[in-house]
C-alpha cells in the first residue's frame, strides 16, 4: 500500500509540474506595423501587393494605417479618409480577423488591426486599442496614427510642408512636437488607463515624429541629423514601461538607422529628410526581442525585400517572446 501511495503522489506531482510548466510557457508572436498608403488606392496599387508584404513577414498581429484612399483634394492641413477599409479584403486574403477602427480623432486615420489570433472584448473608449485572444493569454493592442503636419524635421531643415514656421533649435521642434501631437497621445493614455490587465501590450503606428534615440549626437556627428531632439512621443512611451523593438534589437542608430520614411524619395534629396516615423513598441514581464528589421523594397535599406514595393512608408516588423 505504501508503494502504491508514493506511486500516487509521483504521478500528482508529475502532473503538477506540468500543468504549472504549460502556465508558464512562453508565448511567442511576430508583429509588424505598416502604413499602407491609402490601401494602395493612392497610386492605384492593386490589394495583391500589400498582402505580398505581410505574407513577407508572416505575422501574428498587424497595425496597419492608412486603409482608406485620401480624400480630393488632399492638404496638408485638410486631409480625411474616404472610400472604405481594405482591412477586411485583406484580412480574407491572409486568413486573419480584423477589426476597423472608425473613430475619427486625433489618434486615428484610417486604422485597423488584423490578427492570426481571435479578438475577445470591446475596443477601448477612443478606438485605439483592442484585446486579442493568443492562445488563452491575453495580448492588447494600440494602433495609432499621429498628426503629421506640422512636421518638425521639415521645419528643422526648412522643407515645405503646409504654412508652418521654421524651426531653429531643439527646444522648439520639441514644444512643437507636443502641441502637434499631444492630444493623439492622450487620448492613447486615456485608453490605456482603462484597457484592464493584459499579458503583454502592443503599440502599432505611424508616429509622424522620429525617436529620441535617433536625433542623437552620434546621428548628427555621423551626418544623419542635423542637431540632436529628444523627441517626446516614443519617449513618453518608454516612460510608460514600453520597449521600441527594432532599436532593442538594434541599439546603434548609426550602425542600423531603420529608416520608414520614404523609399519614393533619394535620401540625398534637398525636398525631403529621411527618418524612422513607424513604430511597434512592447510591454510585457520578462519580454524578450529575438528579432526586429525592416521591410521596403531593396537592399540595404530593408532587411525583407519585397517587390514591387505598395507604399510610401517602409514596414517595421518584431518577433518577441513574453
Amino acid at each position: 500500500m505504501l508503494i502504491v501511495r508514493d506511486g500516487m503522489r509521483s504521478a500528482v506531482l508529475l502532473i503538477c509540474a506540468a500543468l504549472s510548466s504549460a502556465a508558464l510557457a512562453d508565448t511567442e508572436l511576430t508583429v509588424l506595423t505598416f502604413n499602407i498608403w491609402g490601401g494602395g488606392a493612392n497610386q492605384g496599387k492593386p490589394i495583391d501587393e500589400t498582402v505580398a508584404v505581410i505574407r513577407a513577414v508572416n505575422p501574428d498581429i498587424i497595425g496597419l494605417q492608412e486603409t482608406r484612399v485620401e480624400s480630393d483634394p488632399c492638404e496638408a492641413e485638410s486631409c480625411r479618409p474616404a472610400g472604405e477599409s481594405i482591412a477586411r479584403r485583406l484580412a480574407a486574403a491572409l486568413g486573419y480577423y480584423h477589426y476597423d477602427q472608425t473613430a475619427s480623432n486625433e489618434a486615428l486615420w484610417a486604422n485597423a488591426v488584423i490578427s492570426r489570433y481571435p479578438f475577445v472584448g470591446s475596443a477601448t473608449p477612443n478606438d485605439t486599442g483592442i484585446a486579442i485572444d493568443v492562445a488563452g493569454r491575453r495580448v492588447q493592442v494600440f494602433n495609432v496614427h499621429l498628426d503629421d503636419s506640422p512636421y518638425q524635421p521639415y521645419q528643422l531643415l526648412k522643407i515645405g510642408y503646409g504654412p508652418h514656421p521654421v524651426l531653429k533649435t531643439a527646444r522648439e521642434a520639441i514644444r512643437a512636437a507636443e502641441a502637434t501631437r499631444g492630444a493623439g497621445l492622450k487620448q492613447l493614455f486615456a485608453d490605456m488607463a482603462v484597457a484592464g490587465k493584459a499579458d503583454a501590450v502592443f503599440v502599432f503606428g505611424d508616429f509622424n515624429e522620429p525617436s529620441h534615440r535617433d536625433w542623437s549626437a552620434a546621428t548628427v556627428r555621423a551626418g544623419l541629423q542635423p542637431l540632436p531632439v529628444a523627441f517626446p512621443s516614443v519617449r513618453a512611451l518608454e516612460k510608460r514601461g514600453f520597449v521600441d523593438l527594432f532599436r532593442r534589437a538594434h541599439p546603434d542608430p548609426v550602425v542600423k538607422s531603420g529608416f520608414t520614411w520614404t523609399p519614393t524619395t533619394d535620401p540625398q534629396s534637398p525636398d525631403d529628410h529621411h527618418d524612422r516615423i513607424d513604430f511597434t513598441l512592447a510591454k510585457a514581464q520578462s519580454l524578450r526581442v529575438i528579432a526586429a528589421g525592416i521591410v521596403g523594397e531593396k537592399s540595404p535599406q530593408a532587411d525583407i525585400v519585397v517587390t514591387p514595393w505598395p507604399s510610401d512608408h517602409r514596414a517595421s516588423y518584431a518577433r518577441v517572446r513574453f
